[in-house]
């Protein structure tokens, strides 16, 4: 872990690498909020039918009985989910999420190779993202209809080869947080995520088994002292 994104933990706090107990990989726990790390596959809460019982969600309930949901990553997206433990965490970081209080960064590869740019330099996409009615879940480009998204992206320093074309591995920061929207964002760039079944065709989707995006770093005021707290998972690509 690097210095600058190093894990400022509380005093009554617990922190682990992997602490993994009853299926849930905890990096960080006290008596008001938790820090797992969702593998990809997971969804993090149930969804319909017998078969999409088993979440993220169900598995910390085993373990912490008050444990309570606060955002979500997209079934296929791995890394850093905070859930709280009582009602009045909840609220309040459910508050600092919606308020973007929240920083959040991601990893990603990319198919081909964006412009090129200077060390650190970030670039920002604006454009907005509506629900696709007729293809539910799947969200779109729409600039009538859809809603303010922004997302700043840079390629990390060196491209890579992948199977059969150029890929890129990346650093995305959202700074609105609309469904699938780095996913959508990604693909409207030009460089849909390797292994994206919604967005990516089926040339990109085969070079990756698994959806190439996960949840790096996370940043957040704890809800009963206001200290900062840092978190980063290691990439698992």
């Amino acid at each position: 872990m690097s210095a600058e994104w190093r894990q400022e933990c509380l005093g009554a706090g617990t922190a682990a690498d992997a602490d993994t107990d009853a299926g849930v990989s905890c990096l960080y726990e006290d008596a008001e909020l938790l820090v797992l790390d969702k593998p990809s596959g997971l969804l993090c809460v149930p969804g319909r039918g017998p078969d999409k019982q088993d979440c993220l969600s169900g598995r910390a309930l085993q373990r912490w009985p008050d444990a309570l949901v606060v955002h979500r990553l997209d079934q296929a997206t791995s890394g850093l989910v905070v859930m709280a433990r009582s009602l009045a965490g909840q609220r309040l970081l459910s508050e600092a999420f919606a308020q973007r209080r929240v920083h959040k960064r991601y990893v990603a590869v990319v198919a081909g190779r964006p412009a090129e740019q200077q060390a650190d330099d970030w670039q920002s996409i604006d454009l907005p993202i509506a629900a696709d009615w007729e293809r539910r879940p799947l969200r779109i480009i729409d600039a009538v209809q859809g809603k303010p998204s922004q997302t700043l992206w840079r390629a990390m320093p060196a491209a890579t080869e992948g199977r059969d074309a150029p890929i890129t591995r990346m650093q995305l920061q959202p700074v609105t947080g609309r469904t699938h929207q780095l996913r959508v964002h990604m693909a409207a760039l030009g460089h849909p995520i390797l292994g994206d079944a919604l967005y990516a065709d089926a040339a990109v989707q085969a070079l990756s088994p698994r959806l190439l995006l996960h949840a790096h770093q996370l940043e957040l005021a704890h809800p009963l002292s206001g200290q900062t707290l840092r978190f980063e998972s290691a990439v698992p690509f």
